[in-house]
């Protein structure tokens, strides 16, 4: 059924995935936030910027990141003398990709429900003496519930599945950076086909399962609307 090493996989896949899509929800909310209330005449550059990685083949993606991260280039030279440890064929290297290449999963559905909440229900926090963070908080966060929701499902299913970015930035060093997708196509690749297909089955039925869990809580929500 699964061996240790596929197990292992396994975790770190789900590991990876948790911490990349935390890290987009804290980061990319304010990001989303400003993308949709801002009237800045070049914003359409951001989001173009954003929306990069929707049409960027993964393997160009991890060849910049790879050579953004080598020891050589000024990021990774600075990461690894304040860690000790290159941020090339890392796990931290390989969070840092994710949440690149996850970041239109996360930033379009959190845009999408803060424009649908609209300006009417800030404006009467505004009468009521709200501040701008209890606005926020007390207002637009209950109502964009559902963009948050289908954003974290987003981001944590696409990380499941990502192949080329992390294979090129973090190689296929087990229990390092050698991610499920990656120990399927080992697998395939010498022709151990049964272990292949119970951890294929394995993401299949994650992300089933994510889907269902998005559409149960919420029958009206749009996740796949980017």
């Amino acid at each position: 059924m699964f061996s240790e090493a596929d197990i292992a996989a396994l975790m770190l896949t789900l590991k990876l995935a948790g911490i990349s899509t935390l890290v987009l929800i804290l980061f990319g909310t304010p990001l989303a936030w400003w993308l949709a209330k801002s009237a800045w005449r070049f914003k359409f550059l951001i989001e173009a910027l954003v929306a990069l990685p929707l049409v960027l083949p993964p393997t160009v993606l991890g060849f910049y990141l790879l050579v953004a991260f080598s020891p050589q280039s000024s990021i990774g030279h600075l990461f690894e003398s304040v860690v000790g440890q290159p941020l090339a064929f890392s796990f931290t290297g390989l969070v840092v990709g994710s949440v690149i290449y996850s970041l239109p999963f996360v930033i379009q559905p959190l845009q999408n429900a803060f424009i649908a909440v609209g300006r009417r229900p800030l404006e009467v926090a505004a009468t009521l003496r709200a501040s701008p963070s209890d606005r926020f908080f007390s207002v637009v966060v209950p109502l964009a519930r559902p963009g948050f929701l289908s954003a974290a499902v987003l981001g944590f299913a696409h990380t499941l599945g990502e192949f080329g970015v992390v294979l090129m930035i973090g190689g296929n060093i087990p229990g390092e950076t050698q991610v499920a997708s990656i120990a399927i196509y080992e697998h395939v690749e010498s022709m151990q086909l049964a272990s292949a297909h119970w951890l294929s089955a394995a993401l299949l039925l994650i992300s089933f399962c994510l889907l269902v869990l998005v559409y149960a809580a919420n029958p009206k929500a749009r996740v796949l609307r980017l």
